[in-house]
């Protein structure tokens, strides 16, 4: 019954549109109606500047993090990367959107800074470091996935290795039209870095 709960909550918590929410409340910009039309960070960026771009990653981050801290604050015996897979999916496929959301990056990462906070260091450095020499936001993302895994192996928690696989696999699906895009050499590259 706790899995149930702590998954609905944390389904729930990652539904919040957070670039929508900005967009709409700091800018009156749906941004589904801009640029990707994608609900996640890299579109918010894109379409709405840095502010708005590093208020929205921060929220999406946090919506990973709660999930994970929730059932810790609440002495609940869930296992919480299990919980954290549900705010992921609310991100990427939220209630309060249609079920159209982001990419599961950023709220893949905020689970990892809930369960492990110097591994999620380690994939906020490769993901600048691989966003510097490649300008790409989404191939950055994926490296950074395959990065997680091997790091995670380090731990030896198979737990964490097995979480981390799923999450970098949903996040290359999620990437599909992007891979297509670096493969035609037609993906948008960032500008500001």
């Amino acid at each position: 019954m706790e899995y149930i709960l702590f998954a609905i909550i944390a389904y729930l918590l990652g539904s919040i549109p957070s670039a929508l929410v900005v967009g709409k409340l700091g800018y009156n910009i749906d941004i589904r109606q801009h640029g990707s039309g994608n609900l996640g960070a890299t579109n918010t960026f894109r379409v709405l500047g840095m502010k708005a771009g590093i208020i929205v990653t921060l929220s999406d981050i946090l919506k990973g993090t709660a999930a994970t801290l929730l059932p810790l604050l609440a002495d609940a015996d869930v296992y919480r990367l299990i919980i954290g897979l549900f705010a992921v999916l609310g991100h990427t496929y939220p209630i309060f959107a249609r079920f159209k959301g982001g990419k599961a990056v950023a709220t893949s990462a905020g689970i990892i800074l809930g369960i492990n906070p110097l591994l999620f260091a380690i994939m906020i450095a490769t993901f600048l470091i691989t966003l510097y020499i490649s300008k790409y936001v989404s191939l950055s993302s994926m490296i950074t996935g395959i990065v997680t895994i091997i790091v995670s192996s380090l731990f030896k928690d198979i737990g964490l290795i097995i979480v981390t696989s799923i999450l970098t696999i949903f996040v290359f699906y999620r990437h599909k039209a992007n891979i297509k895009r670096i493969k035609d050499k037609t993906e948008p590259k960032i500008t500001w870095m």
